[in-house]
């Protein structure tokens, strides 16, 4: 009898919170990313912003663009990092014609949830997702706020 592993929480290295806020998710994939060594440095010190990012294909490969990751005061000194250059991302070409369709025809948009650590090597978490409307935004909201109300109930009912 198998059992799915959980995602082990310090091997997480950012999320885009403001996403899940944006959109509806319909499906996640996770991808490889071509990484220059400064970068993986700064990302092993969590010095990286994620919530600009967004996925775009070109000429049948993924990139990502808008995630920003700092280098480090001691980076190389041969090098010059460029903190918001574009990095590719790994996905089969199955994959990536079947999403390539998906977002030309049906007004999907890729969107990057998460960066983490698996078997030593950086990946990222992409969904393919639907822009909310801003009455879906306002239920988020709603849904969120009122959950907080029924956890101050129950904490101050412990009490």
């Amino acid at each position: 009898m198998a059992t799915k592993k959980k995602a082990d929480p310090s091997s997480r290295i950012a999320d885009n919170k403001k996403a899940a806020y944006n959109y509806f998710f319909e499906e996640r994939f996770e991808a490889g990313m071509v990484l220059e060594g400064w970068e993986v440095k700064s990302l092993r010190e969590g010095k990286v912003q994620l919530t600009d990012g967004y996925v775009m294909i070109r000429d049948g490969e993924m990139f990502i663009v808008g995630c920003q990751i700092n280098p480090l005061r001691s980076a190389s000194t041969h090098t010059t990092p460029d903190s918001i250059r574009t990095k590719k991302l790994l996905l089969h070409k199955e994959q990536i014609r079947r999403l390539t369709g998906k977002v030309e025809q049906k007004g999907y948009t890729l969107v990057p949830l998460n960066l983490h650590w698996k078997a030593g090597k950086v990946k990222c978490e992409i969904a393919l997702a639907k822009g909310k409307a801003e009455h879906d935004k306002r239920d988020t909201i709603k849904d969120r706020e009122g959950k907080r109300e029924v956890e101050r109930a129950m904490k101050s009912r412990n009490r």
